[in-house]
Order: C-alpha cells, then sequence, then structure tokens
C-alpha cells in the first residue's frame, strides 16, 4: 500500500544515532561511530545575511588580505619557498580563505587559493617535511608542527572541494614524518596546546585510507598534548578554545568515558570562572586572569572563531545540541561586532561591555601592552587575527547542514541556504531553506528531488526553543528530543515549517551582579549611538575609533518591560543603520557609573543600584549589531545599594601587563608575591623615584594610608621600596604629609601610617626604588 504523502514517523528519543554508515566517509573502527558527517564544501549555498556576510569578506579584510599583509607575498613565502623565513600566518588566513572560495563560488579566490595549493604541494621534502626549513629545528633543534596544522585543514578543505588526488599522499608523508619524531617533540610551544587539530586531520586521513600507524600517530600526539583531562593546563584563550576538545576527541579512539567527561568539564570550568557575561565567549584578552572577569574584558578574535569550530566539531562527533546552541551564541552575538560594518578592519578584543575603542593600552583591564580595541588592519601589531578570522562564517557555513550516518539530513544551525546532497539509498536531493532566522522565529524547508525518495529530515531544537511546532505540508507533526526526526518519503515540493517562538527572557548573572537579555538566539545591547573616526589606514584600508554620542550608563529597571519593535531591515542586519528588529524597555542612568582614567567602562558594583533618576525609554539592539555596547547590565532600584564613583588613578609608570587599577579593587592578597590577583607596578623602573596618585573625585578628609607591597623575591624582581611617602595636593602645591606613624616596608603585610587631617581630593604615593630593583603595590587604601 503506498505511503500517504501526510505520513510521518516521528522519533521520541530525537537524535540520529551513531552508525558507521552514511554517503559521506563513514568512521571506520576502532573509532567509535558518530552520528553526523560534514558534507563536502560547495553542497551548501549561503543565502540570505549570511550570504552577505560572506560578500563582505571576500570584497573586505580576509577576501584581500594579500594585498596589504607581508606575510601573504607569494614570492617571499617560506611556506612555497623554504628557504625564506614563515610562521603561523599564511597557514590561518589560507584556511579561512580558501573555505571562502569555495562557499561562495568567488573565481578570484579560488584562482588564488590554487596557487597557493600548488606551491606549497611543490615544497615537500623527500622525508615528508614540508614548508619553511627553519621550522624543522626551530624549537630545541627539532620541528615546529603547530603552523603545519592549519595548513592541513586548508588541504582537506581543498581536496574536498577540487577531489585533488595529490592532497591525500601529501598529507600521508607529512604525518608519516611526524610519526618518526621522538616523543618529547610533540611536547612543545603551541602544537602541545593544540593537538586535537592534527588529530582530527590524521582520523580524517585514517578514514579514508585504512592506514593504522595513523592511530598509532594519535596515540603520540596525545600522550605529548598539554594535560587536558586533569585539569586546565593553559588559561591562554585561543589555547583553551582549541584544547579543550582534545580528550574528547581522543575518546573517538580510547572508549575511556573520563576522556570524554573532561572536555565538558573543562568548558564548564572556563565558562564558570570567565564566561559569566553574554556573547558565548570568555574572558581572555590574551590570558584568562584571577580578578578579570567582569564583562567590560574581552575574548580574542582568534578565540571567537576557534571556539566556533570546536563547537561544530563537538556537535559532529557527540550530535548534543548544546555544542551547537554555543556556536550559534558566538556567531551571532560576538563575530560580527569583531570587525568594522565594511569588515575592512578588525579588533583584537571584542567586549560584551564597551563604550570606547581607542587606540590606547589599557592598562587596567587588558593583560597585553597595545592598544586591542581599535579597529585595524593589524598586519603586525594584531597579526594572528586578521589573519585567522576568515574561517569564522565559511566554517559556520558549511556546518548549517549535516549528513547523518543513517542516511539522512540534518538542519543543524539555520540560515537561508540551499544544501544538495545524497540520501537514502543514495538520491540526490536539494531542500532549500528559507528565513530570516535569527531575526525571525520561522523557518520553511522545500524539498526538490527527482523523484520519490524516502530518508529521515533532522531539525534541531535550540535549548532556549519552547513549544515548538513542525508542519509537513501544513499538517502538524508531533515533536520531540533535541533533534527533532521527520522519516517519511519526500515527493519534490514538499514543504516543511519549523517555527521556534522567541521570548524575551533575561539571564542573571550573579558573579558580576548583572543582568542581559535574549530573545531567541540573540543577546540585546543598549543601543548606543557610535561616532567613527579614521585615527590612520588608507581610503581603502581606514583604521578607525568608535566613540560614544549618547549616555551609555544605564541600568534596567525591576520587571523591566520589553517590547519588540520591528524595523525595516538593511542590507547588513549586524549594523545599527541595518536590524530588522529592536527591543524597548525601562531603565534608569546611573550616574556613578563612569569610564575610568583610560576610558574604559567602569567595573560592574553590587546590584541593585541605587538610582533616584528618571525613569527613561531605551532601546535594545541585537549585540552582534553594536560595536559600542552595554550587555551585562546591572539593576537599579530607588532603595539599591548606593555605588560610588570610582576612584581614577595615574601614576609616574605602569607596566604594560600590569593594572592600574588593582590597588583599589577591594583585594586583599594572601602575601606580597600573590599573583592570584591584579597588581600594579613600575617594572622596569629600578633605583628610581616614582608614585602612583588617586584622585578621589570629591575632596575629603585623610589621616591615614595602608599600602601592600608586591615583593616577587625569589621569582622575579620586585622588591618592597626603600623608602615611601604620603603626598597631597594642596591647590596647585603637592604637600607632603606630616606623618605620625613611620613609614614601614614590609612585605606580607599592610604598612600602614598615619598623619595630620588634610582636605583634599589627590594624595600620592611616592617610592624610592632599591637601587637594583622595580617594586609595586597590591593594595592601597586612604582614610
Amino acid at each position: 500500500m503506498p505511503e500517504s504523502a501526510h505520513a510521518v514517523a516521528v522519533d521520541q528519543a530525537g537524535g540520529p544515532p551513531a552508525t558507521r554508515g552514511g554517503h559521506y566517509v563513514p568512521q571506520r573502527a576502532p573509532l567509535k561511530p558518530v552520528p553526523f558527517q560534514k558534507l563536502p564544501p560547495g553542497a551548501i549555498e549561503p543565502r540570505g545575511w549570511l550570504a552577505r556576510q560572506l560578500e563582505l569578506q571576500v570584497n573586505g579584510l580576509c577576501g584581500r588580505y594579500d594585498e596589504i599583509s607581508d606575510f601573504l607575498v607569494y614570492d617571499t613565502n617560506g611556506w612555497v619557498d623554504p628557504a625564506q623565513g614563515a610562521w603561523e600566518e599564511l597557514p590561518y588566513w589560507l584556511r579561512g580563505f580558501g573555505d571562502l572560495g569555495y562557499v561562495t563560488g568567488d573565481t578570484g579566490v579560488l584562482t588564488r587559493t590554487q596557487r597557493w595549493i600548488d606551491g606549497i604541494l611543490a615544497t615537500q621534502a623527500p622525508d615528508g617535511w614540508f614548508g619553511p626549513e627553519r621550522l624543522r629545528t626551530s624549537l630545541e633543534d627539532g620541528p615546529d608542527f603547530w603552523p603545519g596544522m592549519p595548513l592541513l585543514a586548508a588541504f582537506r578543505s581543498w581536496y574536498e572541494y577540487s577531489g585533488d588526488e595529490r592532497a591525500i599522499p601529501f598529507m600521508t608523508k607529512y604525518l608519516q614524518f611526524q610519526n618518526t619524531q621522538p616523543a618529547e617533540v610533540f611536547n612543545r610551544s603551541w602544537g602541545a596546546f593544540r593537538w586535537g587539530d592534527n588529530i582530527d586531520t590524521a582520523y580524517w586521513l585514517y578514514n579514508r585510507t585504512g592506514d593504522e600507524w595513523l592511530l598509532d600517530l594519535v596515540t603520540k600526539m596525545h600522550s605529548g598534548s598539554a594535560d587536558y583531562i586533569t585539569g586546565i593546563p593553559t588559561w591562554h584563550n585561543v589555547n583553551l578554545a582549541q584544547g579543550f576538545r582534545e580528550p574528547l576527541q581522543y575518546w573517538l579512539l580510547s572508549g575511556d568515558v573520563q576522556h570524554r567527561a573532561a572536555t565538558y568539564r573543562n568548558y564548564a570550568t572556563v565558562m564558570g570562572r570567565y564566561g559569566q557575561f553574554p556573547g558565548g565567549g570568555f574572558a581572555g584578552d590574551e590570558n584568562s586572569r584571577p580578578g578579570f572577569g567582569d564583562p567590560r574584558q574581552g575574548f580574542e578574535t582568534c578565540g571567537i572563531v576557534e571556539l566556533m569550530h570546536s563547537c561544530e566539531l563537538l556537535t559532529r562527533f557527540t550530535g548534543g545540541t548544546v555544542w551547537t546552541d554555543r556556536c550559534e551564541e558566538l556567531a551571532f552575538n560576538s563575530l560580527p561586532a569583531s570587525y568594522d560594518p565594511q569588515q575592512q578592519v578588525m579588533h583584537y578584543i571584542t567586549c560584551a561591555n564597551s563604550v570606547q575603542l581607542d587606540d590606547r593600552p589599557k592598562h587596567g583591564q587588558f593583560e597585553n601592552p597595545f592598544a586591542m580595541q581599535a579597529y585595524k588592519y593589524g598586519v603586525h601589531q594584531y597579526r594572528c587575527c586578521p589573519h585567522n578570522y576568515g574561517m569564522g562564517w565559511p566554517y559556520y557555513a558549511q556546518e548549517l547542514w549535516l549528513a547523518t550516518t543513517d542516511n539522512g539530513l540534518a538542519a543543524s544551525m539555520y540560515a537561508a541556504s540551499k544544501v544538495t546532497a545524497r540520501v537514502g539509498a543514495g538520491d540526490l536531493v536539494s531542500i532549500v531553506q528559507d528565513t530570516e532566522y535569527p531575526f525571525s522565529d520561522k523557518i520553511t524547508f522545500t524539498v526538490r528531488t527527482a523523484r520519490d525518495v524516502r530518508f529521515p529530515f533532522y531539525l534541531r531544537r535550540p535549548g532556549w526553543a519552547q513549544d515548538v511546532s513542525v508542519e509537513v505540508n501544513g499538517q502538524p507533526v508531533r515533536t520531540a528530543g533535541e533533534w527533532m526526526k521527520v522519516d517519511r518519503t519526500w515527493h519534490s515540493g514538499d514543504r516543511v515549517e519549523l517555527v521556534l517562538p522567541m521570548r524575551t527572557t533575561t539571564r542573571v548573572w550573579n558573579d558580576n551582579h548583572s543582568i542581559s537579555v535574549d530573545r531567541g538566539p540573540l543577546t540585546y545591547s543598549l543601543k548606543i549611538d557610535e561616532r567613527y573616526e579614521r585615527i590612520g589606514g588608507t581610503e581603502d584600508w581606514p583604521e578607525l575609533a568608535a566613540y560614544p554620542e549618547s549616555p551609555w550608563n544605564y541600568g534596567l529597571v525591576p520587571d523591566a518591560q520589553f517590547d519588540v519593535v520591528r524595523r525595516d531591515a538593511g542590507e547588513d542586519p549586524f549594523t545599527t543603520e541595518g536590524v530588522p528588529l529592536a527591543l524597548t524597555t525601562q531603565a534608569r542612568r546611573i550616574p556613578q557609573w563612569e569610564t575610568d582614567t583610560e576610558d574604559v567602562v567602569g567595573l560592574l558594583q553590587p546590584d541593585p543600584a541605587r538610582s533616584s533618576e528618571p525613569v527613561e525609554t531605551v532601546t535594545l539592539i541585537p549585540m552582534g549589531a553594536a560595536r559600542l555596547r552595554i550587555t551585562s547590565f546591572p539593576q537599579v532600584s530607588s532603595d539599591g545599594e548606593e555605588w560610588i564613583r570610582r576612584t581614577r588613578i595615574t601614576a609616574s609608570h605602569v607596566n604594560d601587563g600590569d593594572s592600574l587599577e588593582a590597588p583599589d579593587d577591594g583585594r586583599l592578597p594572601a602575601s606580597s608575591a600573590d599573583t592570584s590577583i591584579p597588581r600594579f607596578t613600575w617594572w622596569d623602573r629600578r633605583g628610581t623615584t616614582e608614585w602612583i596618585q588617586y584622585d578621589l573625585r570629591e575632596v575629603r578628609d585623610l589621616s591615614q594610608a595602608s599600602v601592600y607591597w608586591f615583593d616577587d623575591t625569589g621569582s622575579g624582581e620586585s622588591r618592597v621600596p626603600d623608602s615611601w611617602r604620603i603626598l597631597w595636593l594642596d591647590g596647585d602645591t603637592w604637600r607632603a604629609a606630616d606623618n605620625t606613624i613611620p613609614y614601614a616596608v614590609t612585605a606580607d603585610q599592610l604598612n600602614t601610617t598615619t598623619f595630620t587631617p588634610v582636605r583634599t581630593q589627590y594624595v600620592r604615593v611616592e617610592v624610592a626604588l632599591h637601587p637594583t630593583c622595580s617594586g609595586g603595590v597590591l593594595h592601597l587604601a586612604f582614610d
């Protein structure tokens, strides 16, 4: 009896089975079977806003970076001329650049990609090594394998797109070279924290060749990897974004549940400590550091795209929709703000709360000694990020649809697109996805097939979605599970309508005294009028700073109501002018919430904050469209806690990696050598007279000062000072305080002095540093 056009079987458990089947390179034993297979590049055609982001990329920084980056000059690049020098820049860029060509079909990108591929292939030595000769011995006289890892990913994509048969023996010979190396080589430098990338390549190759020595190599890589199983071996944000998945990747071979569990535990640990704000990332402005978890801290752009990629891989390996949700959160809320609206320039760090993007270092906020927030093309200053960011959207586009190992298809992440893939007994079908998601809750799929064909079609249910509805040709379908399975015989023209009702909700971030506002997968930020100022660059590549032109220091009132406002959509929804929808809500300003000395948004203080300012209606826009943004909001009430106007701190000198604000952050150290909290130092000044100054923001009566000196005897070159004194500003004259208790310079305790009371707004600690050492302060308070 023929099956009815409306007959539908629903998998109550949801989720495709993990098998060794499928039409796209099954997982060979003994590797664990997986539920999903990646479709080859070119199988998915992005449309809508995603196509626009990719178009901007083709014509912007990634697509044209070889015009301006001296790391990408073909004739002098060590990846095509082994006698020359080179490192990670070309591998980073080519990985994203090639896939950009595969998903867009841009002939210029494809032609230039092939030129690089051909050039690199020609460098392979008889023993399998390829690229710069100096990298053979650059790490303790052994090879540096890290920069080859992203290039192997580039070759995999090239092979999947082009079928170029040279790629398989090329990669095989190179991995054979790796397999001959002694064990100690695998535990050096960046590669030790990023072996998960190389393990993924080894599995990819094994599934195509069956060469069992590749699994031995995987065990060598895992054994040499930094230890992600018993704890967190690094707090470098990019290492974490790539490396936390390594144990689960090894689990695919080992079958040891502790390996799988380690990946989940590591992610939870990192996000629990440093991811307590919206956007999907964590506080990793180079390294995650104790005391630097406020939402004004940022996530490196390399970290954004690497964490997206990790989530994409983990979706395929585990079938867990939680990873897909996390990838979407990063893609929609963090990635677009990492570059300017034209995608010509980018910045190193993107923050959930950020009200000025200028070209100055931030000693109270970021670790690195250079300005990290201005939009620049950054060939040498930002260096890694503009070369690496290009994989973000192309990889995302290729993971919208996944083949299932039970010969079906899964809509994994939602965006307007068309997929063409083999299903069922091998029939080729196309499915067109029409949607404005994430700006709309309705998604329509239209099946195109030459003949009727039965296959399972899976729809991901996002973790935030409730009351989901699915219809096939207008007929409701019961749904269940994380992956909603519709198993039927499909006819050309069949339509599936998925509705994911989006409710406006808030998330509470207790550790950071704030809430954030979500609607579906989008988080919303305060709309701040943005003024862009050109600070350098050229007409084609204008480097930009961004400044606020409207107030930003708002807290949300209790039980605030949120109204959805539809707007005429612009060409790019990730711009303040182009967003198709906004929210309005009620808020009050918090006058005491100001920027600090270096124009960084002030730290959040306990909430609810007290405010007697009038209630205003404010507009919130999607976080990804807001380059300047407040996204973690304090709450306010008339009887809340009084915020203080934070002290503004200046100094004669501050080490680039230290914090101006550390002495006034309220943290008391465990000892003078306590490195678990932020510190201020005058490093590397020695034997000089230096000072640190407080602007108390109002005139106060003072008679006491307490200092906890930084002293890292045994590990560094900071010591308690030879002497110190208190100065206070009397009109235009600095006067020495008349102290009544001697100025002590004792380590591992508060050194408190009293002095004849003075009335002032400005006060200093002046120190005479040890002749051969520097010094610093962990805590400084005046009363």
